[in-house]
């Protein structure tokens, strides 16, 4: 009589999503950055919202400048194109991506130094055009890889480890979104896993220029007593406006809430955004209240998280091109190259 043999079982196979792919598809290189970053932490929210969406890692152009955070495109989704700028011109190079093939999804990884600082002009022209992208800003307050000074997002009276103190009024980087028309401004925090994840989410179906301001605090400048963007006063002064739900087009829409107590906000390619109200009465749809409710926020030292401001009736900048569905390289030269009457008419148009 043979013995049977019980063969022990395997590992059961990973997970995958609506595409056939796996979180470890998402990733990217191991992290290089100071244990603890905050970028870190977005980083992973990056990597379960793509997850989660099915995003096609090859169909995203990951973009960045200079900085800490401008790093960070190497650490999620490996499969996907990137392109790191030169110090604040990112904008420049994402809005070249959006036109030679406007069916990328780009996201955009800049800081507070990088946007608010050297960056500011291309940040503001960026947003103006809509061109459609998510532009995501870690911002810690600090220029982090040149010893830690003050960025252009510090607040006034904010100190560093040194003792010195901000003399200087801060940027408010989602109201200047807002003043410059921008149909999505939203504000978070690197340790609020779950709302960072509802806003990208929702940020990655937006048609147009989606601005996600999060707070990341650097451990090694920035973490300290008196920094106003250190983990501990985020945790301690973190106003959410709403709980954020986001339902996706393919998934069947139910939604579990009291009448009257959400908001539902319909994404242009079929996507809900639900907002479910928390102690403030707020209507982001609303672009005046909106820039009124930040300016109080920061008057009161208050630091509102959530999705600020949201319009999903402007045209985007590829939209107002009229670009082809197809990208620009594929195709056929006849398209690409106007002929020499085409070039006459437009002289004399110029005359």
């Amino acid at each position: 009589m043979v013995d049977a043999v019980v063969k022990p079982q395997g590992t059961p196979a990973p997970k995958t999503n609506r595409i056939g792919l796996t979180l470890a598809d998402y990733k990217g290189a191991p992290s290089t950055l100071c244990d603890g970053c905050g970028h870190d932490a977005i980083t992973s929210q990056i990597i379960k919202a793509c997850y989660d969406l099915g995003v096609s890692p090859h169909m995203v152009a990951k973009m960045s400048g200079i900085g800490c955070s401008s790093k960070t495109p190497a650490y999620f989704l490996s499969q996907a194109h990137g392109f790191n700028s030169v110090h604040g011109r990112m904008p420049s190079v994402a809005t070249g991506v959006a036109m030679a093939n406007k069916n990328l999804q780009i996201l955009a990884v800049s800081g507070d130094g990088d946007t608010a600082s050297i960056g500011l002009g291309q940040f503001c022209h960026i947003v103006r055009r809509n061109v459609p992208m998510v532009y995501l800003v870690e911002n810690n307050g600090v220029y982090g890889l040149t010893k830690g000074q003050f960025s252009a997002t510090a607040e006034k009276g904010a100190k560093l480890k040194s003792g010195v103190q901000n003399e200087l009024q801060s940027i408010d980087l989602c109201g200047l979104a807002i003043e410059l028309g921008c149909g999505f401004v939203g504000r978070s925090f690197a340790g609020d896993p779950k709302q960072l994840v509802a806003l990208l989410k929702a940020a990655m179906s937006h048609k147009g220029t989606a601005v996600l301001d999060v707070i990341s605090p650097c451990v090694t400048f920035n973490n300290h007593e008196g920094s106003t963007k250190s983990y501990k006063y985020a945790k301690e002064h973190e106003i959410p406006l709403h709980e954020l739900g986001y339902v996706p087009f393919f998934e069947q829409i139910t939604v579990d809430y009291e009448p009257g107590s959400v908001q539902e906000v319909a994404m242009h390619d079929g996507s809900k955004l639900t907002l479910k109200k928390t102690e403030r009465n707020y209507d982001p749809t609303n672009r005046e209240k909106a820039a009124a409710t930040i300016v109080e926020a920061n008057q009161n030292k208050q630091f509102l998280t959530g999705l600020l401001y949201i319009d999903e009736s402007k045209n985007s900048f590829t939209d107002v091109m009229h670009l082809e569905d197809h990208p620009l390289a594929t195709l056929p030269a006849e398209q690409t190259r106007p002929g020499k009457e085409v070039l006459q008419e437009i002289m004399k148009s110029l005359m």
